[in-house]
């Protein structure tokens, strides 16, 4: 495709630059976001053993979820005052340094901290490529170009493990911080020298109290869902007050937010009814997929003895069907404009996986968990992204930058939550059973089944999406 003739989503040319070039340095930055998730959690028992703080030792994963989740919300709005680019190329600079700094770190402490200041970088890391992927094609590709970031987000996420077992292996854990060096500075030189985005509004200030309350919030209600019932009791004062500082900060911004001049989130956004659809269902989407891409590697190398890259590598069917059926639906759907019939599909299709998975037994042969590993792919596949556009397509290109950061940040909200509640679920199941890889791999079918309800709650949130609007995002994609 030629640069030329790209123009971005309010129709505008996009200038100068190389479209391919710029597209591809985007994507890097994405890939390295979501890979750091879960890159280190193979190495957490080398970094303990090296760094010592067993005590703290998932902090070093928990840190860097709460830093990216909080900060997400805000990048948009700084990209609509200072430029795509421009903030794009400053929180890469933050994770590249981040990540030197967690190689060099000589404590747990030093480790979590610098986990943290790499954890504020990736925040932008997946939302400013969302948005600004979205404003370098047309609306007619945008189905398209958003199926190859579910793709990234598939195989980071899932082959996140695989990658940090092979170079924990080969050279030890500060090296799967080191690798982002290069990966990074990647993108800082595709993305400084070919992307050429028109700013796209905004010369008032940015909502920085508005971000700190959403932030302070984010961060309540991700510490209740990790604490609550297993560092601490539900009724404890640690977990009272976070409820109590979750509400109380969330009130207070809904109140910035309907004062502020230039909103964070502006609140006239919930009055369109494809986005009172949309960022919900793209919550319990990212729960569900939280749930299914944490444990399912789990229960790989409990019932069948894998070790960490065998199950990495057995999930391969999940993967390649998710990139494949992501990209090809969205190329379809770009052609069409008719998203509703794929999410309905997608997310029906989500509900016999995760019914099946919670049929498998530790003798379930491997093929059939493939099987059922790849309906699964399907269903995600057909919801991740299209989600996304939906969402985008229902706003004007002056709401953009928002209304992508809220979908990135609630499905980050949620893919924690849903780490956490599989998580508390699987603690309760193992109760009263004897220890060991046998119990958890008994355990973790019925834990994964309670996905189906789940994905029954998304079907019918899907339901609710008005037909017109799919209508009206037909004409946008074909004009």
């Amino acid at each position: 495709m030629s640069a030329d003739l790209t123009q971005t989503a309010s129709g505008v040319p996009s200038k100068s630059g190389n479209v391919p070039l710029a597209t591809a340095g985007l994507l890097i930055g994405m890939l390295l976001s979501v890979l750091d998730q879960t890159v280190v959690a193979i190495a957490l028992p080398d970094i303990a053993a090296d760094l010592g703080g067993m005590d703290a030792i998932g902090w070093v994963v928990t840190s860097y979820v709460l830093a990216s989740t909080a900060t997400g919300a805000l990048y948009g709005r700084l990209s609509d005052r200072f430029g795509r680019r421009t903030v794009f190329l400053a929180a890469v600079a933050v994770f590249v340094a981040g990540s030197a700094l967690c190689g060099l770190a000589q404590t747990m402490p030093q480790l979590i901290a610098t986990r943290t200041v790499q954890g504020i970088g990736a925040g932008a890391l997946f939302v400013l490529p969302t948005i600004a992927l979205s404003e370098l094609y047309p609306p007619r590709l945008r189905s398209r170009i958003q199926g190859f970031t579910g793709g990234v987000f598939a195989l980071a996420s899932v082959g996140g493990p695989l990658a940090g077992g092979a170079i924990t292996d080969a050279w030890g854990w500060r090296w799967i911080f080191y690798i982002n060096l290069p990966l990074g500075l990647l993108a800082l030189a595709l993305v400084a020298f070919a992307l050429r985005l028109p700013r796209t509004g905004g010369d008032g200030r940015v909502d920085l109290a508005g971000a700190v309350l959403i932030a302070g919030a984010t961060v309540s209600l991700l510490l209740v869902a990790e604490w609550g019932g297993q560092a601490y009791a539900w009724n404890s004062g640690m977990i009272l007050t976070l409820l109590a500082a979750l509400v109380v900060l969330g009130a207070l911004f809904v109140w910035r937010e309907r004062r502020a001049a230039n909103p964070l989130l502006p609140l006239r956004l919930f009055s369109d009814p494809t986005l009172r659809v949309a960022l919900p269902a793209t919550a319990l989407l990212g729960a569900l997929l939280g749930g299914s891409i944490v444990y399912l590697p789990t229960y790989l190398q409990a019932a069948y003895g894998m070790g960490a890259t065998q199950a990495g590598l057995a999930l391969n069917p999940y993967v390649l069907t998710f990139m494949a059926v992501s990209s090809l639906a969205g190329a379809r759907i770009g052609a069409s404009g008719r998203f509703k019939p794929y999410l309905i599909a997608g997310s029906l299709i989500a509900v016999l996986g995760f019914v099946l998975l919670g049929l498998l037994r530790p003798d379930t042969p491997y093929a059939l968990l493939a099987v059922v590993l790849g309906v699964l792919g399907v269903g995600f596949g057909l919801l991740m992204q299209n989600l996304m556009v939906v969402a985008q397509n229902a706003v004007s290109p002056a709401d953009l930058a928002a209304t992508t950061s809220a979908a990135v940040s609630v499905r980050g909200l949620g893919l924690s939550l849903g780490v956490a509640i599989f998580g508390s679920l699987l603690t309760r199941e193992l109760q009263g059973r004897p220890p060991g890889p046998q119990a958890t791999a008994a355990a973790l079918p019925d834990v994964l089944f309670w996905g189906a309800p789940a994905a029954l709650v998304l079907v019918a949130l899907l339901a609710l999406l008005p037909q017109g609007g799919s209508e009206g995002q037909a004409q946008a994609v074909r004009g």
